[in-house]
């Protein structure tokens, strides 16, 4: 058979060779999406922002509590797979809101800011809660300005949890 041969280790002995074609011996050399998917596990990809309304830390018991992110926009990332320089493109699609209570909610926006009220939680007690946000990144990528692959799989960065406290308030009657 014509073809390269190259040598196979076990634990770090060799045990034998191994004989590719000219044709395998190659597409050992390309770029491949599964190349481009673990540089995309590997890269460090931006943790979305919690924003909590009312601020602060604090909310009311049975009160629309408010929650979005500004991030909302596309990364890229340039690295080399075999000598190859590889564009990499990472897009928030999906946004999971863990509310802290054990509920949560999975939405394809990033909330918006009041008056919105795009991703709202209504707290039942009043105690500490620690909600936090995970990003669901999609990805794609190009080889020298060439055209846009999509990577085959998604990657979720979590959220740090932020510190949100429950209160419940009575109306008190002053004067009247």
């Amino acid at each position: 058979m014509d073809g390269t041969k190259y040598d196979v280790f076990l634990e770090g002995e060799k045990v034998g060779e191994t004989c590719v074609s000219e044709q395998e011996a190659a597409e050992q050399e390309q770029v491949t999406p599964a190349r481009v998917l673990r540089a995309f596990r590997r890269l460090s990809w931006p943790e979305s922002e919690l924003v909590i309304e009312p601020p602060d830390g604090r909310t009311l018991v049975n009160f629309e509590t408010n929650f979005y992110t500004d991030d909302d926009q596309s990364q890229r990332q340039r690295v080399t797979l075999l000598n190859q320089s590889v564009l990499i493109e990472a897009t928030p699609t999906t946004y999971t809101w863990h509310f802290g209570d054990g509920t949560s909610l999975e939405t394809a926006t990033p909330g918006a800011p009041y008056p919105a009220l795009d991703v709202t939680h209504d707290y039942a007690r009043a105690e500490q809660y620690a909600p936090s946000l995970d990003t669901t990144y999609t990805g794609r990528y190009r080889l020298a300005g060439g055209p846009w692959t999509a990577i085959p799989e998604t990657l979720t960065v979590p959220g740090t949890p932020a510190q949100l406290e429950a209160i419940e308030a009575r109306p008190i009657l002053v004067d009247y």
